[in-house]
């Protein structure tokens, strides 16, 4: 769990990042899990889009995220999340 430093911390550096993974109108499927896993284990941070043409709902989008992948939601911003997973070994983010 993070905590609201860590939190501001993390969106401080999302700020300036282009969404990784798009969810389009198939909504949430296996491989746009498993893209946002591949993601997660590349980069620790992402932000993750939905599409206007897709019916998914951010908040449950992202929660069936954090549950298939292991993740920590970050924040939701409009029909954007930003998703985190830390690395157990050299991670690129010193968390405070």
């Amino acid at each position: 769990m993070l905590t609201g430093k860590q939190k501001r911390y993390l969106k401080s550096t999302a700020v300036d990042f282009s969404a990784v993974v798009q969810i389009g109108k198939e909504g949430i499927t296996d491989n746009v899990i498993n893209s946002v896993t591949e993601a997660l284990a590349a980069r620790e941070l992402i932000k993750v889009k939905i599409n206007q043409n897709s019916a998914e709902n951010i908040r449950k989008a992202a929660k069936l995220l954090l549950e298939e992948s292991g993740c920590e939601i970050v924040q939701i911003i409009g029909r954007n999340c930003i998703l985190f997973k830390q690395k157990d070994k050299k991670s690129h983010y010193d968390l405070p």
